[in-house]
């Protein structure tokens, strides 16, 4: 992983693995990095969309309906043009009929787990694709182990972090850190620790704010 003190920019992301705007603008992200030629720390932080869902889940869309009021043509409108725009970041949503939203509670220990082997960043990619591509239950552990041992982790070491909760409470703490600074909805990067940028802001500003932050440096 790189140093810190040897990159560009530092970008702290607040998500949730079943948010799919998080994943379109972590790759609109990515472009604009790309395009730029900047180097980026970047650190994954917990946000869970529903802490209160319950363990079997929620079909998605009585979810939506039930919580924003989306209409089953709003619905599909809003899956059809996720597809088009993941498609054109080179991600793939494959959206079902009987998809659920999940609980992501123990999601999240994971990939807290997976930071300290420095890990975090494979995870969240295998754990996004996992949801929106392969329509897997992401609050199953045997799931969740599977996407651990995908992502380059010992996958009985996963099993037993879920099974002694040993990074539960450091996830809450974490939550309620970033809540208590008013991050309401995701995604929300932090940019050198001091620039919130909320939303999937698309390609074209993302490269603005990195070369706001930048000017000046040395390519």
């Amino acid at each position: 992983m790189t140093e810190e003190n040897s990159v560009d920019v530092t970008i702290d992301i607040i998500s949730d693995v079943v948010c799919p705007w998080c994943i379109v603008g972590y790759k609109q992200l990515e472009e604009a990095l790309d395009q730029t030629g900047l180097t980026a720390s970047i650190r994954w932080h917990p946000f869970e969309l529903n802490p209160q869902m319950a363990e079997e889940g929620e079909d998605l869309r009585e979810h939506l309906a039930a919580k924003y009021g989306t209409t089953p043509e709003a619905s599909k409108q809003a899956r059809e043009r996720l597809t088009a725009i993941g498609e054109s970041l080179g991600f793939a949503f494959r959206y079902s009929d009987d998809m659920r939203m999940m609980n992501t509670f123990r999601a999240h220990q994971l990939l807290t787990w997976a930071g300290t082997k420095g890990q975090q960043h494979q995870l969240k990619m295998v754990l996004f694709a996992a949801f929106f591509s392969d329509g897997r239950n992401v609050n199953d552990v045997d799931v969740l182990a599977d996407a651990c041992e995908t992502a380059g982790l010992d996958r009985v070491e996963a099993l037993k972090v879920l099974a002694d909760g040993r990074f539960a409470q450091q996830v809450r703490d974490e939550e309620q850190f970033w809540t208590s600074r008013g991050i309401q909805g995701v995604p929300a990067m932090v940019f050198n620790q001091r620039h919130l940028v909320t939303g999937a802001q698309g390609i074209d500003n993302y490269v603005s704010v990195l070369e706001q932050l930048t000017q000046g440096r040395a390519a």
